[in-house]
């Protein structure tokens, strides 16, 4: 269950209908917005960057009624929830914009269209496993993600040495691409209830595990829409993603077209991928994860 905010009942004057003198002329428009919000964090931080900034949302709203002339409220609303959904923590959008002085021709209090539009952002996520049977565990885990994630694509299953940390045993490494109505910050939780349901323990930094999984990245540069985060909690995209071949490789596989925002500079994953090597990382099990895994 998501926790909400409503705002209502922002008005701006502008230029849209299909006919001329609305054009011309101008009317008042009204709108009401309704966020499905994760304000978890907000909850016990007491912090404005943990929630979303109304005014801004509200500005926002002035800024599309007043901008280019529409010929139908339907097309404003819909511009309004997508400008909405750009906002990380907003899950999903009602909007209703209210067209008072509407050319109805006869006797009437308002006329409105409603549109809800839920978020579908895509992400990465990078799975490992070097404890138990982690071929298991990794399937296991993809059945889990269905829960949070919209799967498209998986890669194959790699074997790869550790890096950094105690002497231990090979991972196996896969990475997921799909698409998400969560916030960075819900899914993060999501993707560490699934770890601790796999008997995840904290211990000591890059010490062997029987889960590791690591939200890469959330939303898609290319379109300049992938959050950029550093937090306490999560840093977005995750900052050594670029420099790991067990994460490039099979995100390479998973998605040859992908990219992924190094130092401010968009980059193909697959030139980082050449550019890091394959030292290292080599094909493990034949398995389809999204068949096998569900």
């Amino acid at each position: 269950m998501s926790d909400r905010i409503t705002l209502k009942g922002v008005s701006a004057e502008g230029f849209h209908g299909v006919l001329d003198f609305e054009k011309r002329d101008g009317q008042t428009f009204v709108v009401d917005v309704e966020m499905d919000v994760d304000l978890t964090q907000a909850g016990t931080s007491d912090d404005l960057v943990d929630t979303v900034n109304y005014a801004e949302v509200a500005g926002d709203v002035v800024a599309l009624i007043e901008g280019e002339s529409l010929d139908l409220i339907e097309a404003l609303a819909d511009r309004i929830a997508a400008k909405v959904l750009t906002r990380p923590l907003v899950e999903s959008v009602v909007v209703t914009v209210h067209k008072p002085q509407a050319p109805v021709g006869h006797p009437f209090t308002d006329v409105a269209v409603t549109v809800e539009r839920l978020r579908e952002t895509p992400v990465v996520v990078a799975i490992g496993s070097n404890m138990g049977d982690p071929l298991e565990t990794i399937q296991n885990a993809v059945s889990a993600l269905w829960l949070a994630l919209d799967l498209k694509s998986a890669s194959r299953v790699y074997e790869t040495a550790p890096v950094g940390g105690p002497a231990q045993s090979a991972y196996l490494n896969a990475v997921v691409v799909g698409t998400t109505s969560l916030s960075p910050q819900r899914l993060l939780r999501t993707l560490q209830d699934i770890e601790l349901d796999h008997g995840r323990v904290r211990k000591e930094r890059w010490g062997p595990r029987t889960l590791d999984l690591d939200l890469i990245q959330y939303g898609d540069p290319v379109f300049d829409t992938d959050v950029r985060l550093t937090t306490e909690a999560l840093t977005l995209p995750h900052p050594r993603a670029h420099e790991r071949a067990f994460v490039l490789v099979p995100w390479a596989d998973a998605d040859p077209e992908s990219a992924l925002r190094v130092d401010g500079q968009v980059r193909r994953v697959a030139e980082l991928a050449t550019e890091v090597g394959s030292a290292g990382v080599a094909l493990g099990p034949d398995v389809d994860l999204l068949e096998d895994g569900w």
